[in-house]
C-alpha cells in the first residue's frame, strides 16, 4: 500500500565492504570434519568438528555439528546441519508445519547425498541427481558460527537460476553479479532490492532439467551468485535444507509446496477485477467509483477501500464523518445485491491510547511486543505512537479473534487485506517509550522521525556480518532487532516471519468465524508457506515502464514461492500514470492472477475509466479474462492439488530452447494461453517468440506455425495479443461484469488442435465459495475428429450445458453427432476455424462428439 523511502544511499558503501570482504576472509577457514557417519535405511547421522583453529570471522564458530541426511520421499532429500547444543534459532513447527514425508529408502530415492573431505577445506558434500552433480559444496568451507552462517555451491559459469527473493528484478537471476537479500523491509519496490517478503527457495534449470532448493531459516541473508557459485550468507540459525529432484519445473513447485503448504482455495469472485486507491476522500466518493465502473461497461468484482476509511487511521473503526458505518453496511448491501464484494485494509500497529478499545482489550491480556525491560515496544505507524502484536503472546489469539469478530459483526465484509507487516515502523527503536499518550507525533512525511543513539557494540542491533539491506541499520523502519517476544525470543531471529503470524492468525480467524466459506486474505509481507493461507500483491511498484516490466517477473517468482494468487498495481501505485502506460498495463493486468486496480493519493486518479482508451483497452483485456475465468479456475485448482503457477513464464514448458531462458516480456496463463504485452512507449508492435507448434489468435483465429523464432505482431494501443496454444482444448464462457453472472452462462470450448489433428484440455468445477463443495473434473480429448468429455472425478452438478464448439485448425466439418445421435446445430467455418452453435451437451456425463 503505502511507503516512506527513509534509506540512506551512504550506508551501501559499507554494506558493499562488508560483503566484498567475506569473500577473502572466508578463503582461511578451516571448515569440518565429518566423523562417527552412521547410515540408516533414509540417509545418515554424522558429528561436524572444526577442521582446524575457528575462523570467528562475524561471530563464534560452533566447534561440533550434528549432520543428518534423510531422503524424505522419492524426490526431496532433506540435509540438516545444526549444532550439537541445539542453541541456535529454528523455526518452530507451530509456525510454519512442515511435511516430514514418510521416507523412502535411499537406494530409490532420485536424489543421493555423498561427502567429501578435503585438507584445504574440509567436509563438503554433493547432491546428485541420475551420477550427475545439482548441488556441489566441495572446495569451500562450511562457516557455522553463532551469528554467521556461510554455505557455497558451484554452479556452472551461465546458470540458469530463478526465485529467490521478495526482490523486483528480471525473472533469470545474473549469475555472475547478483545479490539477493532477504530482510523484510517496507519500500516502494525498488529494483534489485530487499522488499516485503522472503523466501530463501531457487531452482535452477539444468542440462534441460530443473531442481530446486529451499533452505529453512527466518534469519536474515544474503544469498550471492559470483564466481561460479551461489553462496548463502546468513545471520544466525541452521542451515536446513531440503533438494527436490524435478526434473520439470511444475514438478520442482509441486514438491516444494508439498513440503510448506499447497495454495490455499480462493473463491472464485477472488478472480474477478478489483479496484482500490488509497485516498478516496469518503463512502460517496466510492459509490461513485462502483457506478463509474457500471456506466462504462468495466467489470468489477469487489470494491477496496484503503486506511482512510478507519477512524485516526486505527484499526477496527470508522470515520464517522466520511465514512460513517451506516453508510458503508449500505454500500456492502448494494455490492451484494449485485453479485460485487468488499474488502478492506487492516494494519497490525495498534495504536497506544487508553480510549481505545483494541489497545486497552490487548494491554489486559497481554499480547504486545515487549521492550528488553518489559515495557511495551512503542514503534510509530500511520495513527501515531503504535505497539504491535506480538504472534508468539498465549493470548494473542484470543485478542485478534476477539477484535476482528467485533469488526465483522459491525461490517461483514468478504475479504481482508492485511498490509504493513513486514511490520513497518516509521521510526527507529521505541520511539514512543516515554511519550505522553495523547502525542500525536509529526508525520514522517512531515520531518523526519527523530532517532535513538546506535548501540554498535550490540551484536543483535549491529551484527558482525552487514547483509546487503538498504536501510541504515537492520531496524530501520520496523521494530527494533532487540525488541522480545514472549518466548523469549529477540526480534533479530523472528523478523522475517511476522507477515507469515499474522497471516496464519487473521486465516484461522476467518475459518472459525465462517467455517464453511473460504477465506480471502491479501498479505503484503510473505514467507515460505504463506500460499496456504494468503494471496499476495507486489507492493508499493512505480508508474513506469520499467516497473510494468518488472511485474512479470515478480509473478513468476511467487509462482515458484507457492502463492500463485498474485499481481501488482495496475498502472503503478505511485507517481502519475499516462493514458499510454495506463492502457498497456491495464491489458497485461487483466492476465495476472490477482488483477486489482490501486494507486495512491496525492495523484492523478488512474480507475481505468478515466481515458477512452484505457476505457477500451480494459473492456477488450478484461472481457478474454472473464471469457477464461472458468480456464484459469481450473489453473488454480491444479495450483492448490499440485502448487503449479497459474502464470508461467515459457521456461517452465520449453526448457530445452536456450531462447526462453530469461524471456520475461511474456506470460503463459497455465500451459495453454501465450499473452504478448507491449512493454515499450511509444510501440505499436511487439516481437513475440513463439515455440514451435501452432499458435492461434484469440480474436481472429489466425494461425501462425511456430518455429521457435520471434514473430512481430501488430499491437494498436487498445490491443493485447493473445494466443491459443496449439493441441490445447480451453473451456470458456461469455463474458459478463460478475463472476456471478458469468457462471450462470453456458460453456463452450476452443479445441485448437495441433498438427497431429490433436488436442486436450481439462475443467475443474465446484460451487466457488464453500470448503465442502462437491467437485467436478473432467477431462477433453480430440483425435481422429471426435471429441471426448471424460468424468475423471466428483459429483458437483454443472448446472450450463456446453452449448458451443470452436475448432481450430479442423475442416470440413458437415455433421455433427452426439453419442451417436446427429444433433441439430448451426456450422459456420473459415479459413482457420470451425464454430459450431446450438448444442446441448450435458456435462455431468460421459460423452462423444463426433465431426463429419
Amino acid at each position: 500500500m503505502r511507503t516512506l523511502t527513509l534509506a540512506l544511499a551512504s550506508t551501501l558503501y559499507g554494506m558493499w565492504l562488508s560483503t566484498a570482504s567475506a569473500r577473502s576472509i572466508v578463503k582461511g577457514c578451516p571448515g569440518y570434519s565429518a566423523s562417527h557417519v552412521t547410515t540408516t535405511s533414509h540417509g545418515l547421522h554424522a558429528l561436524l568438528t572444526l577442521n582446524g583453529p575457528p575462523c570467528n570471522i562475524y561471530g563464534q564458530d560452533i566447534a561440533d555439528l550434528a549432520l543428518t541426511v534423510r531422503a524424505d520421499t522419492d524426490s526431496r532429500l532433506h540435509i540438516h546441519i545444526s549444532d550439537t547444543a541445539n542453541t541456535q534459532f529454528q523455526i518452530p513447527e507451530s509456525v510454519l508445519p512442515l511435511d516430514k514425508g514418510a521416507g523412502t529408502d535411499k537406494r530409490h530415492s532420485s536424489l543421493q547425498f555423498v561427502h567429501t573431505h578435503s585438507k584445504t577445506s574440509g567436509f563438503g558434500f554433493k547432491v546428485l541427481r541420475g551420477g550427475k552433480p545439482i548441488f556441489d559444496t566441495t572446495g569451500h568451507p562450511l562457516v557455522f558460527e553463532d551469528q554467521y552462517l556461510e554455505l557455497t555451491s558451484n554452479v556452472p559459469a551461465d546458470a540458469n537460476i530463478y526465485g529467490l527473493g521478495e526482490s523486483p528484478n528480471w525473472f533469470r537471476r545474473d549469475p555472475q553479479n547478483t545479490t539477493i537479500t532477504l530482510w523484510n523491509r517496507d519500500v516502494a519496490d525498488p529494483l534489485g532490492e530487499n522488499v516485503y517478503g522472503s523466501h530463501s527457495v531457487f531452482m535452477e534449470l539444468r542440462d534441460e532439467q530443473f531442481h530446486g532448493c529451499y533452505l529453512h531459516n527466518s534469519h536474515g541473508m544474503d544469498v550471492i551468485l559470483a564466481n561460479q557459485t551461489v553462496q548463502f550468507r546468513v545471520l544466525g540459525g541452521t542451515l536446513d535444507l531440503y533438494f527436490f529432484a524435478g526434473p520439470s519445473a511444475l514438478s520442482v513447485v509441486d514438491q516444494y509446496t508439498q513440503l510448506v503448504g499447497r495454495p490455499n482455495r480462493i473463491p472464485y469472485w477472488a478472480l474477478g477485477f478489483h479496484n482500490c486507491r488509497f485516498g478516496y476522500t469518503g463512502v460517496g466518493e466510492v459509490n461513485q467509483v462502483i457506478a463509474n465502473y457500471s456506466a462504462a461497461r468495466i467489470p468489477l468484482e469487489a470494491a477496496w477501500t484503503d486506511i482512510e476509511y478507519m477512524d485516526s487511521t486505527r484499526d477496527f473503526t470508522f470515520d464517522n464523518a466520511n465514512y460513517p458505518l451506516d453508510k458503508m453496511r449500505k454500500q456492502l448491501d448494494y455490492l451484494h445485491a449485485r453479485g460485487q464484494k468488499m474488502v478492506l485494509i487492516t494494519d497490525p500497529a495498534i495504536h497506544v491510547n487508553d480510549s481505545y478499545g483494541t489497545y486497552t482489550r490487548g494491554q489486559e491480556l497481554d499480547v504486545f511486543i515487549k521492550n528488553a525491560d518489559g515495557s511495551e515496544y512503542i514503534g510509530q505507524v500511520w495513527p501515531g505512537y503504535t505497539t504491535f502484536p506480538d504472534w508468539f503472546a498465549p493470548n494473542v489469539s484470543r485478542w485478534w479473534n476477539d477484535e476482528l469478530k467485533r469488526y465483522f459483526e459491525a461490517l461483514p465484509i468478504d475479504g481482508m487485506w492485511i498490509d504493513m507487516n513486514e511490520p513497518a515502523s516509521f521510526c527507529i527503536g521505541s520511539c514512543g517509550s516515554g511519550r505522553p499518550r495523547d502525542e500525536v507525533p509529526t508525520p514522517p512525511w512531515v520531518a523526519k522521525p527523530p532517532g535513538r543513539p546506535l548501540d554498535r557494540n550490540n551484536r543483535l542491533l549491529v551484527p558482525p556480518y552487514a547483509i546487503n539491506n538498504h536501510e541504515t541499520e537492520l531496524s530501520s523502519k520496523t521494530v527494533e532487532t532487540i525488541a522480545v517476544h514472549a518466548n523469549g525470543v529477540a526480534e533479530y531471529h523472528v523478523h522475517n516471519l511476522y507477515g507469515l503470524m499474522e497471516s496464519r492468525a487473521t486465516y484461522d480467524f476467518l475459518r472459525a468465524y465462517r467455517p464453511n466459506v473460504r477465506p480471502f486474505v491479501l498479505s503484503r509481507s510473505t514467507f515460505a508457506g504463506s500460499g496456504a493461507l494468503v494471496s499476495h500483491w507486489t507492493g508499493d511498484n512505480a508508474a513506469t515502464w520499467q516497473d510494468l516490466h518488472v511485474s512479470i517477473a515478480s509473478t513468476f517468482d511467487f509462482g515458484i514461492f507457492g502463492i500463485p494468487m498474485v499481481g501488482a498495481d495496475i498502472c503503478g501505485f505511485y507517481r502519475n500514470t499516462t493514458e499510454e502506460l495506463c492502457a498497456r498495463w491495464v491489458q497485461l493486468g487483466a492476465f495476472y492472477p490477482f488483477s486489482r486496480s490501486h494507486n495512491s493519493r496525492w495523484l492523478r486518479p488512474q480507475e481505468p475509466y478515466r481515458w477512452p482508451s484505457v476505457a477500451e483497452s480494459a473492456r477488450r483485456a478484461l472481457g478474454v479474462r472473464y471469457a477464461l475465468l472458468s480456464y484459469i479456475y481450473t489453473c488454480y485448482q491444479n495450483a492448490v492439488e499440485r502448487g503449479w503457477p497459474v502464470a508461467r513464464p515459457l521456461v517452465f514448458e520449453y526448457p530445452h530452447m536456450t531462447e526462453t531462458a530469461g524471456n520475461d516480456r511474456q506470460m503463459l496463463v497455465g500451459d495453454s494461453i501465450l499473452v504478448s504485452p507491449v512493454l515499450l512507449k511509444g510501440d505499436r508492435s511487439v516481437d513475440a517468440f513463439f515455440p514451435p507448434g501452432r499458435w492461434f489468435d484469440w480474436y481472429n483465429h489466425s494461425l501462425i506455425d511456430g518455429i521457435g523464432a520471434n514473430v512481430t505482431l501488430d499491437a494498436p494501443l487498445e490491443h493485447i495479443n493473445v494466443h491459443i496454444r496449439g493441441g490445447r482444448i480451453v473451456p470458456v464462457q461469455q463474458p459478463e461484469m460478475t463472476t456471478a453472472k458469468l457462471r450462470q452462462n453456458d460453456f463452450e470450448l476452443i479445441v485448437a488442435a495441433d498438427a497431429d489433428g490433436t488436442a486436450a484440455g481439462q475443467l475443474y468445477m465446484d460451487d466457488g465459495e464453500t470448503l465442502d463443495t462437491p467437485h467436478r473434473w473432467l477431462d477433453f480429448n480430440f483425435y481422429q475428429r471426435s471429441l471426448w468429455i471424460d468424468q475423471r472425478s466428483g459429483t458437483y452438478a454443472i448446472s450450463r450445458p456446453l452449448a458451443k464448439l470452436v475448432l481450430l485448425g479442423v475442416h470440413g466439418v458437415r455433421d455433427v453427432f452426439v453419442n451417436g445421435v446427429m444433433a441439430t446445430c448451426a456450422i459456420s467455418a473459415s479459413r482457420t476455424s470451425t464454430v459450431i452453435t446450438g448444442l446441448s451437451i450435458d456435462l455431468n456425463r460421459k460423452s462423444r462428439v463426433t465431426f463429419a
